[in-house]
């Protein structure tokens, strides 16, 4: 997965904001770890093996300013962590999280079954859905083999 500069530099100049190369380093983690939900405290980790100069605190700003910008998307796993992946506008399809409550691995999985659930309830509800969030909590492979044999 590559990053489009050209559009990301659009964005960014519509909105009055620069990309500068510290910014381009935290949003090519994200491509480089596109399989990931990665925290402020992940990408820090990661930027600083590249960019020792490179703050906390510039990668929390920056967090926060490219999920304001939609390029990438903050989820909440109720672990007291803000995570990050790449918002990705283009998939007409959501994907949902799978969160172990004993490891905290997060995920993913697509079921076209919660599109037609939305479909339901939004009919019987006349309600206008717009957007859906799902998780589900519980115990990954390996965790629930752990349990097992303790």
């Amino acid at each position: 997965m590559t990053i489009d500069i050209t559009g990301l530099r659009k964005k960014f100049h519509d909105r009055q904001y620069k990309l500068t190369p510290q910014r381009q380093k935290i949003l090519q983690v994200f491509y480089d770890h596109s399989d990931k939900h990665l925290s402020a405290e992940d990408v820090f980790t990661i930027v600083r093996q590249q960019a020792p100069e490179t703050g906390l605190a510039t990668v929390y700003r920056t967090l926060e300013l490219l999920s304001e910008l939609d390029v990438l998307k903050k989820l909440d796993f109720g672990d007291g962590r803000s995570r990050y992946e790449i918002n990705e506008i283009s998939t007409p399809h959501h994907h949902h999280h799978l969160i172990c409550v004993d490891c905290g691995v997060v995920k993913e999985f697509e079921d076209d079954l919660m599109e037609t659930l939305e479909t339901v309830i939004a009919r019987k509800s006349k309600f206008s859905i717009i957007d859906h969030h799902v998780k589900f909590f519980g115990y990954c492979q390996e965790c629930q083999q752990k349990r097992e044999t303790d």
